[in-house]
């Protein structure tokens, strides 16, 4: 299994969550590109922590709304969206090969990885990105999704993802932030939940039935409260049900 967690996402003097601390939990590190959020003193600093620790890098992709942190749908043409994803990728592999690696996979981010959930235009768009600048990268995204689904059909990789701390609809969905109880806090439910997914066993879904996600990554958030030490809690605990941890994207 893979334990992955969105990295990067301050800009310029302001930060957010402990990037540090949490390369030393997880095994893959989707830092910001610049466009929801980062800027290229903190993409470099983060990608040379994460190969310094052995961590896979991979391009956090997002729309072009920092003010938003990349959480509001934006009504883009898909040809420009297209390039914007490669522009970020690119900017990302830059530091990255500094740092002595490459971009390993690419994940898009907020609204974005939602909206190409459904979105045939949008989710085309970022596979043709992809695609065009390396069709070698695996791309991280909800099962069931059109974005995965339209990559298979170009021939890319695909890894399925599931959420530490989201909770789920009973379609395996997400359910919206803008709903009370879709973010989770406390530590020893959300790694319970994490050993049940990574191990086959069901969670309880949002109307309280059972549900089986399954996903060769986990992604546990930087930016909640008590973040890193609920991603150290999640890390003993799928270690502790023998749960092998390592990166994906090599």
């Amino acid at each position: 299994m893979d334990l992955n967690a969105d990295l990067g996402e301050g800009f310029g003097s302001w930060s957010m969550g402990d990037d540090s601390a949490l390369l030393d939990v997880v095994t893959s590190a989707n830092v910001a590109c610049g466009f929801h959020a980062g800027d290229p003193s903190i993409m470099r600093r983060v990608t040379a922590q994460a190969v310094e620790r052995g961590v896979a890098v991979g391009a956090h992709v997002g729309y072009a709304d920092k003010a938003g942190f990349g959480r509001r749908f934006v009504d883009i043409e898909p040809d420009v969206l297209r390039d914007e994803v490669i522009y970020q990728i690119g900017s990302l592999d830059a530091f990255a090969r500094i740092a002595g690696d490459r971009v390993r996979y690419v994940k898009p981010h907020g609204a974005l990885y939602n909206t190409i959930g459904h979105h045939e235009a949008q989710a085309a768009a970022v596979v043709a990105a992809v695609a065009d600048y390396d069709r070698t990268l695996p791309v991280l995204g909800l099962p069931g999704s059109a974005w995965l689904r339209l990559a298979v059909e170009a021939g890319l990789t695909v890894v399925h993802e599931a959420f530490a701390d989201r909770a789920y609809t009973p379609e395996g969905t997400l359910v919206s932030r803008r709903e009370a109880g879709s973010v989770l806090h406390e530590a020893d439910e959300i790694a319970a939940r994490c050993t049940a997914m990574a191990t086959g066993r069901p969670i309880i879904d949002s109307a309280g039935g059972e549900l089986t996600v399954d996903a060769a990554s986990i992604c546990v958030h930087g930016d909640t409260p008590g973040a890193v030490g609920i991603a150290r809690r999640v890390r003993a605990a799928l270690e502790d049900a023998g749960v092998t941890l390592s990166p994906f994207g090599r």
